[in-house]
């Protein structure tokens, strides 16, 4: 039988694993990049899967001051469609990462 002593280390270390594995996890969803769109693709936002934009384009024909309105509807649009693409992104590492641990599927992990 474990002593108690032995028991804390195995936790400690198993607690350390764990914290660096998240760190590992958000450096590479800030790598992985997911694309949001509006108005057919004249509005893309560029975004990491942690949720950083990395770019946008604007399509030629919405740069007019006639079309001021639509331009600031679909720029919105296309972040929240980039965001929703991040957010489906980070979730399937997430959860890749609490299976390769062995964690039972939704265990909530601190900071996730």
């Amino acid at each position: 039988m474990k002593s108690m002593e032995e028991m804390i280390k195995a936790a400690q270390q198993a607690a350390e694993t764990i914290s660096k594995q998240m760190e590992e996890s958000q450096v590479k969803l800030d790598g992985i990049e997911v694309e949001g769109k509006a108005g057919g693709g004249l509005v893309s936002v560029r975004a990491t899967a942690k949720g950083r934009i990395i770019g946008v384009s604007i399509d030629d024909s919405l740069l007019q001051p006639s079309e001021k309105g639509i331009l600031e509807d679909l720029i919105a649009a296309a972040f929240n469609d980039a965001r929703n693409k991040a957010d489906e992104v980070a979730a399937r590492e997430m959860a890749s990462m609490q299976q390769g641990m062995g964690l039972p599927p939704g265990f909530k992990l601190p900071g996730m």
